[in-house]
C-alpha cells in the first residue's frame, strides 16, 4: 500500500482551505445546479452552450471540492517552533535572504506547496529556492537553480 502523502500547511492555510471547501459546498454548488436546471429548461441539449458550460462548471467544482478534502484530510499543520530547528530554515519560517548577483534583500515565507503563492512571499519548500533554503541557517549561502542559471542567496535572517 503506497504511504499517504501529506499536505505541509500552516494553520492559517488550513483555514483557507477549509473557508474555501465550505464556501464550494454551500453557495457555489448550488449556483451551479441551479445555472444547470435552467439550462435544461431551455429544451435541446445537443446544441445548449449554456447546458455545456454548466456541466463543465460543475465538473471543475466537484473536482475541486474532492482536492480540498483530500488537502485537508491529509493536512499536517507545520511547527515552526519545533525546539532546536529555530537556527534553522523550515517549514512555516520566515526567512530574509539577499540575492547576492544584485544586493537586493527579500523576505520570503517557506510553506507547503498547496500555500505557494510567490506574489505574497510565500515560497513553496518544493521550488528550487525553498528547497535551497531548507536547512541552513543565518549567513549560509545557497544555491538555487532558475531558468537563467544558478543564483546565489544569503540567509540574512530567520524568524519563526
Amino acid at each position: 500500500m503506497a504511504e499517504l502523502q501529506h499536505t505541509l500547511v500552516t494553520k492559517e492555510g488550513l483555514e483557507k482551505l477549509q473557508k474555501e471547501l465550505d464556501e464550494l459546498r454551500t453557495k457555489t454548488r448550488g449556483e451551479v445546479a441551479q445555472r444547470l436546471k435552467e439550462a435544461i429548461a431551455m429544451g435541446d441539449l445537443s446544441e445548449n452552450s449554456e447546458y455545456d458550460d454548466a456541466k463543465n462548471q460543475q465538473s471543475f467544482v466537484e473536482g475541486r471540492i474532492k482536492e480540498l478534502e483530500q488537502q485537508i484530510r491529509t493536512a499536517e499543520i507545520i511547527d515552526s517552533g519545533k525546539k532546536g530547528r529555530k537556527s534553522r530554515v523550515d517549514v512555516g519560517m520566515t526567512v530574509t535572504i539577499e540575492a547576492l548577483e544584485d544586493h537586493v534583500e527579500e523576505t520570503v515565507k517557506i510553506v507547503g506547496s498547496t500555500e505557494s503563492d510567490p506574489f505574497e512571499g510565500k515560497i513553496s519548500n518544493e521550488s528550487p529556492v525553498g528547497r535551497a533554503l531548507m536547512g541552513a541557517k543565518a549567513g549560509d549561502i545557497v544555491e538555487a537553480e532558475a531558468p537563467s542559471g544558478v543564483v546565489k542567496y544569503k540567509v540574512i535572517k530567520i524568524k519563526a
